[in-house]
């Protein structure tokens, strides 16, 4: 009798313990889950104020301001010079990343809009380090149409990889089905932005005597200088053996030589939108660094 009792309450005590281990194990992995999500919302606050500021002149505080949870408004915002076609393209944009913020903070808890800074100096000290040497005049991404879509060529795509690389880390079925329809829409504008400047990919951006091509070529090459994880970044024409099957040199779509879209990190990430190709040195377009516990933990150890 003592042996049977003995023997029940060691199956109780290890059905306990795996029922804990079970459950912690659920509650890290939908910490990691909300994480990733979260780190996401740095790049889609970064895209909504981009792009609504660019085509209207007034961002998520005159459109979404409970988004904005009372975040800093954006350093150097403007409305910038386009031709209809591109205003209209760039204000569907802005309010499609309205809707993306929404989405992920309907899932998760999120945080508010870190401080971002999107003024033309920002965008002319990118487009300096492409090209390894000051332009002059300087780079000003609100100028015209060619210039803004350059500078949108800088924003989107970096985010597009951050949600291929955190596809197959995700384990919760809510935040896969999430991620899935952000990468659609967010690969689909990637995809307008490119389309949009392959049509001009001759054409010489004045008055800098470079061309559309030379500009998206410099600018992803500084990206994967950053990311400092290798090629996961091309311009619009490439050498034809980093084309579509090593036939064309044309290359409307980045991706791996099965057509794949790359996948990053956000180390990479931040590495890149901070501009010091270091996740620990926050600049360029994340002044004071990005928000979010993946981002602060580059920042603090102890976030």
């Amino acid at each position: 009798m003592a042996l049977h009792t003995f023997s029940i309450a060691v199956l109780l005590t290890s059905l306990i313990l795996f029922t804990l281990k079970s459950y912690s194990l659920e509650l890290n992995i939908t910490d990691s889950d909300v994480d990733r999500i979260e780190f996401a919302l740095n790049l889609e606050f970064l895209e909504a104020e981009f792009f609504l500021n660019g085509a209207t002149g007034v961002g998520l505080d005159a459109n979404a301001p409970e988004l904005a949870q009372g975040g800093p408004p954006p350093i150097g915002a403007q409305m910038a010079l386009l031709d209809p076609l591109t205003q209209g393209v760039i204000l569907q944009f802005g309010l499609q990343e309205v809707g993306h913020l929404r989405a992920i903070k309907n899932t998760v808890k999120g945080f508010p809009r870190p401080l971002l800074d999107i003024s033309k100096e920002s965008f002319a000290r990118v487009m300096d380090n492409a090209f390894g040497q000051p332009l002059h005049p300087p780079f000003d991404p609100y100028a015209n149409s060619i210039n803004y879509l350059l500078a949108s060529y800088v924003i989107p795509y970096v985010g597009l990889t951050g949600y291929v690389g955190t596809i197959p880390n995700l384990q919760g079925t809510t935040y896969k089905k999430l991620v899935a329809g952000l990468v659609g829409v967010e690969s689909g504008q990637d995809a307008v932005i490119r389309a949009l400047l392959y049509e001009y990919r001759d054409s010489i951006v004045l008055p800098y005597a470079k061309s559309v091509a030379e500009f998206t070529n410099r600018i992803s090459m500084l990206r994967n200088k950053l990311g400092n994880e290798g090629l996961k970044d091309e311009g619009l024409v490439v050498p034809i053996s980093e084309g579509a099957e090593g036939k064309v040199r044309g290359n409307v779509l980045a991706a791996d030589k099965d057509s794949l879209s790359y996948a990053r990190t956000p180390e990479e990430i931040l590495r890149i939108v901070y501009g010091s190709g270091d996740e620990h040195v926050p600049a360029g377009f994340f002044p004071k660094g990005a928000n979010g516990r993946t981002a602060r933990s580059y920042l603090n150890p102890a976030a």
